[in-house]
């Protein structure tokens, strides 16, 4: 009983609200404000959409695959990503022939500095011996001065 009484009370104001016109105020204030959320959800969207369309974001998500402008052009992307690789791989070839070149050096020089440390050794041994059989054939007996010679400035 006292919920119908409540219904019928409520029911005598909204009838009275829109006979006085306060029905007409509220119901055109849920109006603007729905039209106010489809504005800002359109806002919203278009707002989503131009940052699809930005070229970084096409490019971070994957969507310039898609883009037709794009599409037209695969083969001179992929030119590109060729010759980027062929680039990479010319730069590595040449790093490793640098430092395979460096090595070289290096042991190039070591058999020199070898090269030539055998030519002294050889040029001590022969001279000595030369001069000792030349000595021998002569009678001449070798051997080392009693008082060390000063050397003259």
């Amino acid at each position: 009983m006292e919920e119908d009484e409540e219904f019928r009370r409520r029911v005598r104001r909204e009838v009275l609200r829109v006979q006085s016109g306060e029905a007409d105020e509220d119901i055109e204030r849920d109006r603007e404000e729905q039209e106010e959320a489809e504005r800002e959800e359109q806002e919203r969207r278009a707002k989503k959409q131009k940052r699809r369309s930005r070229l970084f974001w096409q490019i971070f998500s994957g969507n310039i695959l898609v883009n037709k402008s794009v599409a037209e052009n695969y083969h001179y992307f992929a030119a590109i990503a060729v010759m980027c690789f062929v680039s990479i791989a010319v730069m590595f070839m040449t790093l490793y022939a640098d430092l395979r070149y460096s090595q070289l050096e290096r042991e190039l020089q070591l058999v020199r500095e070898r090269s030539i440390r055998l030519q002294e050794q050889l040029y001590n041994n022969t001279t000595h011996a030369a001069i000792k059989e030349q000595l021998k054939e002569r009678g001449i007996p070798l051997k080392d001065p009693d008082k060390a010679k000063e050397i003259v400035e």
